[in-house]
């Protein structure tokens, strides 16, 4: 067992405890900076969706959900490649590729302000994207033992509601008093500020032989342990990505708040997310357990999206704000816990593949989230959208596999 006091050896080199919690540091970074790119194109709903008249685009809702989920799918369409990628080459050149690709996608999308034009340069942006989420994954599972992995990937998995913070915090104002373009530039920054970090810092963690590879077992045959947890985690992505696609729009177009005010408050909401999951990873090392957290989350999730969309049918604001913030915590809390059940369960040679495949079915039930979201509330309203969302959970709680874990050890 690796422990997190002893220096290790990498490449020639020692990697000293302090290295490993910069690797993870710049690690989150990264998934920061790409989750960043990936959501900002939903805080563009508002600009997109404002009328000519007023400066915008005139999109319809649904329409701008569409642009605004070319990035998931790019992201969505790349992710098992890049896993094999990460399996066959390692983790930092996974993340250095990935990271310029994701910056240039961005770049590009300040160029113009074409819905095709934009979204082909989303495409591009989340593309890239995907490197992040196996790699930088496996730089925690490579570097951190197994009872320290729960609280040092839900570090790590900070860095989506930490990206979704900062581009709340900034995209939605500047597109609406500067345009698209520039708002762009602020998760484009981020991107090549941390591709930079990652290549003078991360080194590939240690693995076994090379020809040990070629007689790994497909985890996949043994049982239907990591099918069930990617299911459940399928589920589990609607009600996380309806608040987080629509949960600005409904602050600035129900409640009558300025795009700057509620991208503050989503901003903050994500920041409860952060401090959600690294909860929930420091009770699974606790608890020995990784599905016993996500089988209650997903009870929460259930609960907070019910009575989020009860009070904002009903327009008892200042609680279904409350209940925003408390939800777009809640919902997130199972990702870490469900990454690290995945490496762990997929093995070195494998544990790239299988975290591309969690992602990719996460982001293609991600991607679909706001052109439908967009649909049912043109059709039903924010309320009804919110609590539709959170009947989910409820089928993702008979889906955790809690009987078929085996012991954190």
């Amino acid at each position: 067992m690796t422990s997190t006091a002893a220096p290790q050896r990498a490449g020639g080199r020692t990697v000293t405890p302090a290295r490993r919690w910069a690797m993870l540091a710049v690690s989150t970074g990264g998934q920061a900076a790409t989750a960043a790119m990936v959501v900002a194109p939903s805080f563009l709903i508002p600009e997109l969706h404002r009328p000519v008249a007023e400066g915008g685009h005139g999109m319809s809702l649904p329409a701008a959900g569409l642009v605004a989920s070319a990035a998931m799918v790019g992201l969505m369409c790349t992710l098992v490649l890049w896993g094999m990628l990460v399996d066959r080459r390692g983790e930092r050149f996974a993340l250095i590729s990935g990271l310029a690709i994701t910056a240039a996608g961005g770049a590009a999308g300040t160029l113009t302000d074409r819905p095709v034009l934009l979204a082909a340069a989303f495409l591009v942006a989340g593309a890239g994207a995907a490197a992040t989420n196996s790699a930088s994954g496996r730089v925690v599972v490579g570097w951190f033992p197994p009872e320290r992995r729960g609280v040092a990937m839900g570090i790590r998995q900070t860095g989506q509601p930490l990206g979704v913070g900062l581009a709340a915090a900034t995209v939605a104002a500047l597109a609406h008093r500067y345009g698209v373009g520039p708002a762009l530039w602020v998760p484009t920054g981020a991107t090549v500020v941390a591709g930079v970090l990652v290549a003078l810092v991360v080194l590939d963690p240690p693995r076994p032989p090379h020809h040990e590879a070629q007689a790994a077992a497909n985890p996949y045959r043994a049982d239907t342990f990591l099918a069930r947890v990617h299911g459940a985690s399928m589920l589990l992505v609607v009600p996380q990505f309806a608040v987080w696609t629509f949960g600005l729009t409904w602050l600035v177009e129900d409640l009558g708040w300025s795009p700057g005010r509620a991208g503050l408050i989503v901003a903050l909401t994500q920041v409860a997310g952060a401090a959600a999951r690294i909860a929930a990873g420091w009770v699974s090392d606790l608890l020995g357990s990784r599905m016993r957290p996500m089988r209650a989350v997903a009870v929460l999730a259930a609960a907070t999206m019910g009575l989020l969309g009860l009070t904002a049918a009903t327009h008892l604001a200042p609680l279904a704000v409350l209940f925003l913030v408390v939800a777009s915590a809640v919902t997130v809390a199972d990702n870490g816990l469900a990454f690290t059940a995945v490496a762990e369960r997929a093995g070195p040679f494998w544990s790239g593949r299988a975290l591309g495949l969690q992602n990719t079915g996460q982001h293609l039930v991600a991607a679909v989230v706001p052109p439908l979201a967009g649909l049912t509330i043109t059709l039903w309203g924010y309320g009804a959208t919110f609590a539709l969302a959170g009947l989910l959970p409820l089928l993702a709680i008979t889906l955790v596999p809690v009987a078929g874990e085996r012991s954190v050890s």
